[in-house]
């Protein structure tokens, strides 16, 4: 337990804080895979946010000295990381993805997907951004991918849906905050079940795909996220996506595309599809796992899907 008084008594400038954090934090082994890259950001993020100050705050002013109450704010966080190895997005309620703030609670898993760097190139070059009028985000979760993409196709209505209605909430609230009420439509789907008969040009998700013996070895800090429906997939983590791959290419217009992560759960969908030709993404910015398949694609390999799907079943 932090006896967070006597340590405040020490620690007096931002700057302070900061290293203290970051020291508890590596000391802790806390686990950064959720958003934040390292001890150290972690610890300037929670200390910035106490503070309400933005994430940009010039470190010139990290030599300021704090009162007693902020200190005592930043180190309640650091607490509740600590000890509760709460992540960080759920003790502010705040995650960024392609540069946008979204809210996040519980209810949904923490943005950190590297489908944001294609979003931001707007899916270059597999589409022609003028060409993209209608846009499907599967598994929205917190609707950053949908969000993300309303900004990156101002000319485009983007559907989202989710299977959870706890999580369509959060969606919600991210739909608000944006400003996207007129252009953003949520759907309860469990895939396409109560989706609109209609073509899209851009089909994207990051689904469940977790293997189950990975799910057994995550770290605490996935116990947060709500795993059963957002993580979990089948024991070979293919579950959500093969059907995906099988029903997609009733909903894509001819020169459309498909765009799905499945993270580390790759070479699983390698071997059980050796014959398609499946574009995985070379990210600049860090990530894999994420390919491309074009509508004809998906309507050429119909019969490997299914099989696949028999496989697993």
């Amino acid at each position: 337990m932090i006896d967070k008084r006597e340590i405040a008594n020490d620690l007096v400038t931002l700057r302070d804080l900061i290293r203290w954090g970051t020291s508890q934090f590596n000391a802790a082994e806390l686990n950064f895979v959720q958003g934040m890259p390292s001890a150290i950001d972690e610890a300037v993020y929670l200390c910035l946010s106490a503070l309400h100050l933005p994430p940009d705050f010039s470190v010139e002013y990290f030599d300021c000295v704090l009162t007693m109450d902020e200190r005592m704010r930043v180190l309640g966080l650091y607490q509740q990381r600590i000890e509760q190895r709460k992540p960080a997005a759920y003790i502010t309620n705040e995650a960024w993805f392609a540069g946008l703030n979204f809210y996040v609670d519980e209810r949904v898993l923490i943005p950190r997907s590297p489908i944001a760097e294609l979003i931001q190139q707007q899916f270059a070059p597999w589409i022609m951004p003028q060409q993209v009028h209608n846009i499907l985000d599967l598994c929205t979760g917190s609707g950053c991918i949908a969000v993300a993409c309303a900004y990156a196709f101002e000319q485009a209505q983007v559907d989202a849906s989710d299977v959870s209605a706890d999580a369509l909430a959060v969606a919600e609230i991210n739909r608000q905050n944006h400003g996207l009420e007129q252009r953003l439509q949520l759907i309860e789907s469990n895939l396409f079940t109560a989706i609109p008969e209609k073509r899209y040009d851009i089909i994207v998700s990051n689904p469940p795909y977790v293997t189950e013996q990975e799910m057994s070895q995550l770290p605490a800090e996935f116990d947060f996220e709500p795993g059963s429906l957002a993580l979990a997939a089948g024991e070979t983590g293919m579950d959500i996506v093969l059907p995906m791959l099988i029903q997609a290419a009733d909903y894509l217009s001819d020169e459309g595309i498909l765009v799905v992560e499945v993270g580390y759960s790759q070479p699983e969908l390698e071997q059980l599809l050796p014959e398609v030709p499946f574009f995985w993404v070379d990210f600049e910015y860090g990530g894999d796992g994420v390919f491309v398949l074009t509508a004809e694609q998906l309507r050429e390999y119909q019969e490997p899907f299914r099989q696949a799907l028999v496989e697993i079943s």
